[in-house]
């Protein structure tokens, strides 16, 4: 899991990444973004508006293994996130380390 959290932050650190459930699944009503990831203790509702996103856009999607306040804490932020949507991977490996 080390090389997952490396990637997630060097995307967020370099590259264009959207944080937070809301403007995620706005993104991806849109059809933006190349990459979902949604911590594994994000809400059942949540987690099923994500995935019937994903399927309409065709942009994958990951469960990160831990909880949304790991995830923020890997992405650098004080605060919890259950999704966030990579934009830009930036120098990032992320969408290789994932698919």
């Amino acid at each position: 899991m080390m090389d997952v959290d490396r990637s997630i932050r060097v995307a967020v650190d370099t590259g264009d990444v959207t944080l937070g459930s809301e403007k995620s699944i706005q993104s991806l009503k849109l059809g933006k973004g190349q990459l979902v990831i949604v911590a594994a203790n994000t809400p059942k509702d949540i987690v099923e508006d994500v995935e019937y996103y994903t399927n309409l856009s065709d942009i994958p999607s990951y469960t990160y293994e831990g909880s949304s306040v790991e995830l923020g804490s890997v992405c650098g932020k004080p605060f919890t996130v259950a999704t966030l949507i990579v934009n830009d991977p930036g120098d990032s490996t992320i969408l290789n380390d994932l698919r």
